[in-house]
């Protein structure tokens, strides 16, 4: 049986909605992943993990941010693999450290051949401290022959908050030439994070003014920068963190604690050395963690507010070095 006329046409235009609906669906199911889509299309890698946190502050949600080294991996044990050369094909822009702490870079970049990448060196302008070696007793300057001594100036600039804060400005400026249809973004989200990290740096400032002067050892030669920052005096065991200390090490910083009284010795969430545990038993002192951020849990390098909780913990745990 045939349908009256007025109910053809109201089943002609139900089909033609209907179809509408169905396209629109096949047409959403079709979409980018978020990741992917609109601003974040735009692809990042960093290296190690205070750059990608910087980076993620910066890029927000402007970018993809990738690091070439897991969070759990620190820079001195990173072995390329070759999703780390996919990596860099893909993306449009690297952040790196400097000052030779990615000594495996140059190689990586070239394997990679994308011309369309672009460096970002976030110490680029940054005031940079000599490395000072100690002799170790075995005729020479520390070393162990991986290719992962410090060389000539100390990299660990990200651990004064307010050189931090250079490499942010570096990082934001790199990106919004890289990259201007998001510059609003970058310099907003700079802005932000900056701010922070002067109160930060105002804060710890305020913790240890008490303590100028002071002398702290740490494990490895890591401290120097937050050492100047807040009038302090930093020695170390190693130069990296590889190196098993000597015994001339060892009586070093023997010395050095009894000379200045302090109560505790400053040790790594990844360091296990024995020796520096069994010293600090020896002298009667602590051992305290001061964490170089040169590691952490995936989820940890994911936020960008970890490196000013790790920086505020590091504060008040050398406060304790010094009795406080």
């Amino acid at each position: 049986m045939r349908a009256p006329a007025g109910l053809q046409d109201l089943l002609k235009r139900s089909g033609v909605v209907i179809g509408a609906l169905l396209l629109a669906a096949c047409s959403a199911s079709r979409q980018e992943p978020p990741d992917t889509a609109a601003g974040k299309a735009f692809k990042v890698v960093t290296t190690f993990l205070p750059i990608t946190l910087f980076t993620r502050a910066v890029a927000g949600d402007c970018a993809t941010v990738t690091p070439l080294i897991p969070a759990s991996t620190g820079p001195h044990d990173f072995q390329a693999k070759p999703g780390d050369l996919t990596a860099l094909r893909q993306a449009r822009v690297l952040v790196k450290n400097g000052l030779e702490m990615e000594s495996f870079l140059g190689k990586l970049i070239a394997s990679a051949d994308n011309p369309q990448l672009q460096v970002i060196d976030s110490s680029r302008g940054v005031a940079t401290l000599d490395t000072e070696h100690h002799d170790n007793g075995h005729g020479g300057e520390q070393s162990h022959g991986h290719g992962h001594d410090h060389g000539a100036v100390n990299p660990h600039i990200w651990l004064d908050p307010l050189r931090a804060v250079q490499q942010v400005e570096t990082i934001r400026d790199g990106l919004v030439k890289a990259d201007p249809s998001c510059a609003d973004g970058y310099r907003r989200n700079a802005a932000a994070y900056t701010a922070q990290l002067k109160q930060l740096n105002s804060d710890i400032a305020d913790q240890l003014q008490p303590h100028q002067g002071k002398t702290f050892v740490a494990f490895h030669d890591f401290a120097p920068y937050f050492a100047q920052r807040y009038g302090l005096k930093a020695e170390y065991m190693v130069d990296v963190p590889e190196i098993n200390p000597s015994p001339v090490d060892l009586q070093r910083v023997a010395a050095e604690v009894k000379g200045s009284q302090l109560k505790a010795l400053l040790s790594e969430p990844q360091e296990g050395n024995r020796s520096f545990n069994a010293l600090a038993k020896d002298l009667g002192v602590k051992v305290v963690v001061f964490d170089p951020m040169e590691t952490a849990t995936e989820q940890a390098s994911r936020d960008p507010s970890t490196y000013l909780k790790l920086m505020r913990r590091n504060a008040a745990d050398l406060r304790q070095a010094f009795g406080q």
